[in-house]
C-alpha cells in the first residue's frame, strides 16, 4: 500500500504509541529549551517520556531534578534511566527508593557508557551491578517496576556476535524487563531481521524502535561511527551539501525519519521511541503525520 493510501487511514494514529527521550539541561537556557518541547510534546499524550543520565552517571542529580519537575508540572509519566557506572549497588538501590518516593514507576535500566564516552573500556564497579541485566534483577528486587532496556539491530559495539549480545537481552527479559528500546537505526531491514532474531532466541517483549530524527547530520555521523550504526550511502546523499542550509535540511530530515516510520507501520510496528534531543519540531511533525495528534488537534479537525 503506498504511503499516499496509508495517511489517508482514518484513525490510524489511534492503534500506534509513541515515547520521547529528553536529556537534563545543563544551563538555564538549554532548560528554557526543554520545558518548550516538553509543552509542545504533552498534548500527543505520549506512553512515557524517558529522561537520560549521562556517561559515568555524570547528570545524576540533573536527571532527578528534571523527573521531578515533569511529574510536578505536567501530565507526563517519567521514566527515569539508571546506569551501572562508577556507583555501588547501595547507592543505585538509594537512588531507585529516590526515585520511587517521586512516584517514579517506570525505568530504562542500561549498563550505561563509561565517563570517557562510547567505545571507551567497560569496567563494571567492583560494588555495583556487573551489567544491564544484573540491573534489572536489582530493580524487580524493589518492586513491581515497568522496566524498558536497550536492544541493538547492528548488535552492541562491544559484542563479538549477535549470540552473545541476543543473550544478554535474553537475561535482561528473563530477570524482568517489560519491553527493549532499540539504538538508532536508519535500515529498516536491519530491525526486522534483528526481530526475527530475538523472536527465534525465545525473547517475546516488544521491541521497540528507537527513532533519531537527524537535525544534524554531521554530528549523527560522527556519533554512529562511535555506537556502531551503519549510516547509508543513500542518506549521506540527501544531506549532501546542506551543512550551511539549515532550513532545507529540516525538511529533509522531517521527510527522512516519516519514510522510516511509515514503513515500519506497514511492517506491522505499533510503538515508536523518539530520541528527541531537547527538540520537539520534527518529533511532532512525524507524529502528526502518522496521525498522532493532541484534543486541541482532534478537535480544529472536526470543525472543519
Amino acid at each position: 500500500m503506498s504511503q499516499f493510501r496509508f495517511a489517508q487511514r482514518p484513525h490510524i494514529g489511534e492503534k500506534l504509541r509513541v515515547s520521547f527521550e529528553f536529556f537534563p539541561p545543563k544551563t538555564d537556557e538549554m532548560e528554557g529549551r526543554l520545558w518548550k518541547t516538553v509543552t509542545r510534546l504533552e498534548p500527543l499524550k505520549p506512553h512515557f517520556v524517558s529522561v537520560t543520565y549521562g556517561a559515568g552517571g555524570s547528570t545524576r542529580e540533573r536527571t532527578q531534578r528534571t523527573v521531578r519537575r515533569i511529574l510536578a508540572d505536567s501530565s507526563l509519566m517519567p521514566a527515569a534511566h539508571l546506569t551501572c557506572i562508577d556507583a555501588t549497588r547501595e547507592e543505585i538501590d538509594r537512588i531507585v527508593g529516590e526515585f520511587a518516593a517521586m512516584g517514579v514507576s517506570r525505568f530504562v535500566a542500561l549498563r550505561g557508557d563509561p565517563a570517557a564516552g562510547v567505545g571507551s573500556i567497560y569496567r563494571p564497579h567492583p560494588g555495583g551491578y556487573a551489567n544491564g541485566a544484573d540491573l534489572v534483577a536489582g530493580l524487580k528486587a524493589h518492586g513491581d517496576f515497568d522496566i524498558s532496556v536497550s536492544a541493538y539491530p547492528e548488535k552492541h559495539p562491544e559484542s563479538p556476535d549477535f549470540a552473545t549480545d541476543i543473550d544478554m537481552l535474553k537475561r535482561k527479559v528473563d530477570n524482568g524487563a517489560t519491553r527493549a528500546i532499540t539504538q538508532f537505526f536508519f535500515d529498516n531491514d536491519l530491525y526486522e531481521s534483528y526481530v526475527e532474531r530475538v523472536r527465534r532466541a525465545g525473547i517475546y517483549v516488544p521491541i521497540v524502535p528507537g527513532i533519531l530524527p537527524v537535525h544534524n547530520f554531521t554530528q549523527v555521523a560522527n556519533f554512529s561511527k562511535r555506537a556502531g550504526a551503519i549510516v547509508p550511502a543513500w542518506l549521506a546523499e540527501r544531506f549532501e551539501g546542506l551543512e550551511k542550509d539549515a532550513q532545507t535540511h529540516a525538511l529533509v530530515a522531517a521527510a527522512v525519519a516519516a519514510e522510516q516510520v511509515l514503513d515500519l507501520i506497514e511492517r506491522g510496528v505499533s510503538d515508536f521511541h523518539f530520541y528527541t534531543m531537547n527538540r520537539a519540531d520534527l518529533a511532532f511533525a512525524i507524529c502528526h503525520l502518522i496521525g498522532i495528534r493532541g484534543e486541541a488537534d482532534k478537535a480544529s479537525s472536526a470543525a472543519a
